[in-house]
């Protein structure tokens, strides 16, 4: 029998072909987001092992938590399309109704808005996912190819903004207290400093004379 895992995964491909989401929020984005899951998870897994019943929960909103994107797609059509695959591969209702409230609560802009929710015992499901998506923004060439695919498409204007979104945003996660798990934190230092490095590397490369 196909695991949920790899129908997850083409539901991902489907979906961002129906609606045009670009490689910067698709399959790949999607991968990344649930490598990062596993890791806040293992790592907090150690001093609770209750979290292992979460297990789905965690790897399903982190997979599918941009296939209602509203960059991209009505939210709540988006909302309507995951819940009818989540439902059609045998999640029980409680478990689609924490996923859900995850990714319709995650997003930064959500957050910067109005906070974190209210999840009770289901916090940390919540925070793994979110986290594990905030650490993928430390990716400057992601974000410089969201601009290139949804902007104007050129290069100088896609640097200066990814430039500005990462001094305003990414580089502020710690300091905003977005961070709660010490994996994201210790990631949120080594991945500044990968992300500072690239932003000279770009530079460089836009001084040149072609």
């Amino acid at each position: 029998m196909e695991s949920i895992l790899s129908k997850m995964f083409k539901f991902v491909i489907s979906t961002s072909r129906k609606y045009n989401i670009d490689e910067s929020h698709g399959l790949s984005h999607s991968m990344n987001v649930l490598q990062y899951a596993h890791n806040i998870y293992a790592s907090e897994l150690i001093t609770d092992p209750s979290l292992e019943s979460q297990q789905k929960v965690i790897y399903c909103a982190a997979v599918l938590h941009d296939m209602c994107d509203k960059k991209y797609i009505d939210e709540d059509l988006g909302i309507k399309e995951i819940n009818a695959f989540l439902v059609d591969n045998g999640l029980t209702e409680d478990e689609i109704t924490l996923t859900l409230s995850i990714i319709n609560t995650m997003s930064y802009s959500t957050v910067k808005q109005n906070g974190f929710p209210d999840l009770g015992e289901n916090m940390k499901p919540y925070h793994i996912v979110r986290e594990a998506d905030l650490l993928t923004a430390y990716d400057f060439d992601r974000c410089m190819i969201y601009n290139l695919y949804n902007k104007d498409g050129n290069l100088t204007f896609a640097f200066d903004d990814a430039s500005t979104l990462f001094k305003n945003r990414v580089f502020k996660h710690l300091d905003d207290d977005l961070l709660t798990t010490k994996y994201s934190q210790r990631e949120h230092v080594k991945m500044t400093e990968i992300a500072n490095h690239r932003i000279s590397v770009w530079m460089e490369i836009l001084q040149s004379d072609l």
